[in-house]
Formats: C-alpha cells, structure tokens, sequence
C-alpha cells in the first residue's frame, strides 16, 4: 500500500513516511491509494479475534513496510495499560449499546490511537538513529493523550502548551503531574486560541521546524485515523453476534470529523450494508451538521460549550471526505478547498445532499439538550454519559429508527465532573487513579503568550 495526497501534487510515500509527516507538501491530507473492500471470506475471519489480532489484521492492509511480526508487538504494546481486558468493551444500556473508548491512561478515546503513535514513533526513531520533538497546543484531551503516548520513550521530547487555568482542573493534572524528564508542559498566559497561533507560526518558520526536527501529532495523522478504524470493526462484530443482525448504526459525537471519518473507511471496508448509516452528532458548533442536512459548509464563529473537544468550525479530516465523495478526484477536491480557504464556504446541490445522506445522518444537540439527556438515561438505565457522548446518544435516539445502535462514549464522565454533577444533581465518584492526581507534584512552566518567548524555550530544551 502506497499514500497519495487528497490534492494529487505528492509522490506516492511509504506509511513510515507518513507517520513523520502532517500535511502533504501541496498542502493537501495523506489518504492510501485505495480502499481494500473485504470479501465475505475475509470478514467471515475477523469476527472472533481479539480487540489487538483485528487490529494487526486491518494494519496489515494500510503497512506494508513493517514486518507483521514487528506490528503485533506494536500492538501489545500499545494496548498493554489499557484498564479493560477487550480495550474497547461494549456495554449495553437500556435498548442501545455503548462503545466505551475510555478505558486508556487517559480516559479519553485519543489514547486509542496516541498508544500506538507513540510506540511506532519510537520503533521508527530508534531504527534510523533520528530524534524529533513534538509540538503541539491542546484545549484538554490532545494534550494529555500525545504526553502518555510518548512519555519516557527515547528519542522524544515533547512540549505542549495548553491556555493557564483555562482547562478543567482534571486535563490540567493529567498533564502537569507528567514528570518524566522528555516532557514539557506550557502553561500560557492566554486562550486556546493563543496557544494554537503560537503553534502554528512555530510550524511556519521553516528553519526553525528544520533545526529542530518539529514534527506534530494532531487528527490529521494517517496512523492516528487507522488505529481508530479498529473499533468499528470491534463494536460491529460485537453487536451482530448479541443481536443475532447484520446491520447496525452507529452515532459519533464529532467536531474535528477525524473519528466518524475512520468510520466512514471502516464502513467502505466492511460494504455499506453493515454499518447501515454514520450518525453525526454535533453540539451547537453545527458546520457538519449543515453539511449533512443542507449542502452548507460555511464558517461561522465557534461558540463555547459544555462539550468543548467539539467546539470547532474547521473540521480538519473533511478533506480526506470530499476526496472519497469526488470519487478520488484530486482537481475537483484542491479547487474545493482552495475556494474554501478563500470564501469560507462551500455549497453543495441537491444531488450531492442526497449521496452524503446516504452516508450520512445528522443533527446537532444544544446544551440544554445535553444536560436533559445525562439527566434522563441515568434515570432510565443508570448508566452516567459524559457531556459528548450525551450529544451522540441524542442523535443517535433520533435516528435509531428499528436498528441496532451503538454509540461511542469517546470520554468517561469523570474528565467533566463539573458538568455531570450539575446534570445529575449529586457528585459522581471520580475513579481513584483521577483522584490521587490531586495530590501529585506538578511539572509545568508558566509562559506569556509570545511565539520567540516559547521558541526560546523549545531551542533550550529540544533533543
């Protein structure tokens, strides 16, 4: 399997190539060449493996320049801290099921895929003799999943800035107790907003990215989309053998369009039928939603929400959609994103509505929606939702329509407890392993919001 860019200007690369690499030179998303679509034969094989042989299974298809022996103990290791014994379980509560993605060093769906950067980051250093640093600005979940994922490996430091006393008390701890002499957190003296532009002219500055061999790990990350296509797969499996169907839908709570677009490869896989419809569910910062419903992709402001990993407009993975959804057209998806950059917006016709739809389906979850709905499917089955995955179980009752359904809780309730507990109207039990960070020394550096201040910093402590 070879990679191309969404935007055709790239020489076909290697994956190892890819895993180093962000944007394609031409400005483009690294996409494979082609999607294997699965025999009968071959899905028939994967249904009883466990969570880490379908892995290697699916990364068989996409990685060609690993052996499959090198893979496997990626995987193992990768999955080895994960607190649940299936990595990803299937829970069934009240008459929907709900895939729990929290069960990493992080409770947050991130570490699915931040597990398994960080250790072919460093299989792939060590074999080449090379270091990098990685740079990157996180509102709360990124941040904390790139730092488990490359905490004490070789090769690597790490340095994330995140807004001071502008994240949840508990994502502040999960990065700032992190002591382990290759990481460093940056506290900055601003928004996220600050934090992401510091980031970004850093990325800008060509010799200094060169000098310092800065490489990021955000969602636009082909490794990182693969890992994530595994657990469609998984929860699919999963269902069909309880329920006795061949068909299910499956809700997202979605922003950066990174997830449900690992579904979306999951489905193409595993042929249309299976995972019969993508539920987008997005919360009041609706861009996708007004794609999906209306053919309207145009920019507005982001508004602040209980649901903040959501809270965005420019959903970074579209292109990689637009590729598919212009039957792998590189012209027509570069003049698209290029208009785009330009006038903010795209529209799309009738006809095009009508095929995203029948990937498609979507509506967006207002706040007060969300806080109803932790409130009512406790009280309904006793099982407690985070602020996201409440947007995804509202949608996906909307449109369960005589399928089964699952939804993915992409965080445990206990990263939101402010919200929850307000829901709720009691204080959840936080697990211990959140509660004894409370009490752990803390490491960070207190930074105004000034790109040479952080670039000074970055060339004192760079590996």
């Amino acid at each position: 399997m070879k990679y191309v860019s969404t935007r055709g200007g790239m020489e076909k690369i290697d994956f190892k190539i890819t895993v180093f690499e962000g944007l394609a030179p031409d400005g483009g998303l690294i996409v494979p060449e082609s999607i294997p679509e699965l025999s009968e034969s071959e899905i028939e094989k994967l249904k009883r493996l466990s969570y880490q042989e379908l892995a290697l299974e699916i990364f068989k298809y996409y990685v060609s320049d690993i052996k499959e022996q090198d893979l496997r103990t990626l995987i193992k290791e990768a999955y080895k801290n994960f607190r649940a014994k299936d990595i990803t379980p299937v829970v069934k509560a009240g008459d929907i099921y709900i895939l729990e993605l929290f069960h990493g060093p992080t409770w947050a769906f991130k570490d699915i895929a931040l597990q398994f950067l960080g250790v072919l980051f460093e299989k792939l250093l060590l074999e080449t003799d090379k270091k990098i640093n990685i740079l990157g600005a996180t509102s709360g979940d990124t941040g904390s999943a790139a730092i488990y994922g490359v905490k004490g490996k070789k090769n690597i430091a790490i340095f994330i800035l995140h807004p001071y006393k502008k994240v949840s008390e508990v994502q502040a701890l999960m990065m700032t107790t992190v002591t382990d002499p290759n990481v460093y957190n940056l506290a900055i003296e601003g928004t996220f907003d600050d934090c992401q532009a510091i980031v970004k002219s850093i990325f800008m500055d060509l010799e200094f990215k060169k000098r310092y061999r800065l490489t990021s790990v955000n969602s636009i990350n082909w490794a990182r989309i693969m890992a994530q296509m595994v657990y469609y797969f998984w929860a699919y499996f999963r269902i069909c053998e309880k329920e006795k169907c061949d068909s299910i839908r499956v809700s997202v709570p979605t922003g950066n369009f990174g997830d449900i677009f690992a579904g979306y490869l999951a489905r193409k896989m595993l042929g249309e039928k299976r995972i019969e419809r993508l539920i987008l569910a997005t919360n009041e910062n609706d861009i996708l939603c007004r794609f999906v419903n209306n053919g309207d992709y145009s920019l507005r402001e982001v508004k602040p929400t209980i649901s903040p990993s959501m809270d965005i407009q420019v959903a970074s993975n579209f292109e990689r959609y637009l590729y598919y959804f212009y039957g792998e057209n590189p012209q027509k998806t570069k003049d698209t994103m290029e208009r785009f950059a330009k006038e903010k917006t795209i529209k799309f016709s009738e006809q095009e509505i009508d095929r995203v739809k029948k990937d498609f389906l979507s509506t967006s979850v207002n706040q007060k929606e969300t806080m109803e709905t932790i409130k009512e499917f406790y009280e309904e089955t006793g099982y407690i939702l985070d602020p996201h995955t409440a947007v995804g179980v509202r949608a996906g009752l909307k449109f369960k329509e005589g399928y089964p359904l699952v939804c993915l809780a992409t965080a445990h309730p206990a990263k939101f407890p402010e919200t929850v507990n307000k829901a709720l109207e009691f204080s959840i039990k936080l697990p211990k392993e959140i509660e004894k960070l409370y009490n752990l020394p803390q490491k960070f550096e207190i930074l105004p919001a000034d790109t040479e201040k952080v670039k000074t910093f970055i060339s004192q402590k760079a590996i």
